[in-house]
């Protein structure tokens, strides 16, 4: 039964991006559970509530970022009521501001650990510090200031029947194995060369497997693409599908994958939430806290060597969650770690 002090409407606020939002369902599902009939508001933004749509017990309001305070001002009329509860999830400056809008009683944000660009200044109560932490353990935490725990790990990613109809249809189920590249991240110098990627489908293709091509719509994606198309020693068994996809179809199209290969981006953690291994190819950021959350055995790391390339000191000696976004750091990842990665796959996979 609900407890009499329970709040009964809570609002999140989590623009963006894909990744980190797949990363709050979780904390959404532990709070339906924990809280029944609480309502729940999600402040988001546009291309997030596009892959969320449909999310059951969630009422979402878009904030676009090109509004600026007038955006604001607008989004505090649409939501039109005081919460009990506000989490505030994100701490980039525009964000934090954007808090400023809400009006809720509890404002819970995160520890001082974890906590920048003012974000002290607009919640009154903090989640637990935990240092070295994942990214959706730190979010998972929110439930806690309102008495509940999380005890399981539940995305439920809304993914419309249609869109599981348009994946199957984009290939034969004739027994072969898929190897899915999805080779850009939203921030370029966490990506990876082409001429790599194009060596991995090689080795791929060699035993037998089938090489997807997937990405958004962006001028990289799909210069990216092609030179990995241009770079391969042959191009028989490749679907090249960067560009012909929607949000809603993404996730269908990556759970049918037998394994992803990516940079840390939206699509390694899509993946993983609809239950897809992923071979993810970290030197920027440390693969413990934003890495691929189910299973990180397909891993490449090289975050420690980038921190003493580029940082001049160890990973352990680096405060968590230093992105080492520099030029030529994915570049310590050799073919072979790809390769030696795949190859593990494959043979526990059997």
């Amino acid at each position: 039964m609900q407890k009499a002090h329970a709040p009964q409407s809570i609002c999140l606020l989590r623009l963006s991006a894909l990744g980190d939002v797949t990363h709050v369902l979780p904390l959404v599902h532990t709070l339906r559970t924990g809280l029944p009939g609480v309502e729940l508001t999600w402040i988001i933004g546009k291309g997030e509530r596009r892959l969320l749509d449909g999310l059951p017990g969630v009422r979402f309001v878009e904030y676009d970022k090109k509004t600026g305070l007038a955006g604001m001002r607008a989004l505090r009329r649409e939501l039109g009521q005081r919460f009990d509860a506000l989490l505030q999830l994100q701490v980039s400056a525009r964000a934090n501001l954007l808090s400023a809008f809400v009006p809720a009683r509890r404002r819970i944000g995160y520890d001082r650990s974890r906590s920048k660009e003012g974000h002290g200044l607009f919640v009154n109560e903090r989640i637990p510090d935990r240092p070295g932490i994942h990214v959706l353990d730190a979010i998972g935490s929110f439930c806690e200031p309102l008495g509940l725990v999380r005890d399981e790990i539940v995305w439920d990613l809304p993914v419309p029947d249609e869109a599981h109809a348009w994946a199957r249809a984009q290939w034969d189920d004739d027994g072969r194995r898929t190897l899915m590249i999805s080779p850009c991240s939203s921030h370029a110098l966490r990506n990876w060369r082409a001429e790599r990627y194009a060596a991995l489908a090689d080795h791929a293709i060699a035993q037998g497997w089938r090489i997807v091509l997937c990405g958004g719509r962006s001028e990289l994606e799909r210069s990216t693409g092609d030179a990995i198309l241009a770079a391969m020693a042959a191009r028989e068994g490749v679907l090249d599908l960067i560009g012909k996809d929607t949000l809603k179809q993404l996730p269908a199209l990556l759970a049918r994958a037998d394994l992803l290969v990516t940079p840390d981006s939206g699509p390694m953690h899509i993946a993983n939430a609809m239950g897809t291994k992923v071979l993810g190819l970290h030197a920027a950021t440390n693969p413990n806290r934003s890495g691929p959350y189910s299973d990180r055995r397909y891993c490449v790391d090289r975050y420690d060597d980038a921190a003493r390339k580029y940082r001049g000191k160890p990973a352990s000696a680096l405060k968590w969650g230093t992105k080492i976004e520099a030029e030529g750091v994915m570049d310590l990842i050799a073919v072979e770690d790809a390769v030696a990665a795949f190859e593990r796959y494959v043979s526990e996979a059997r």
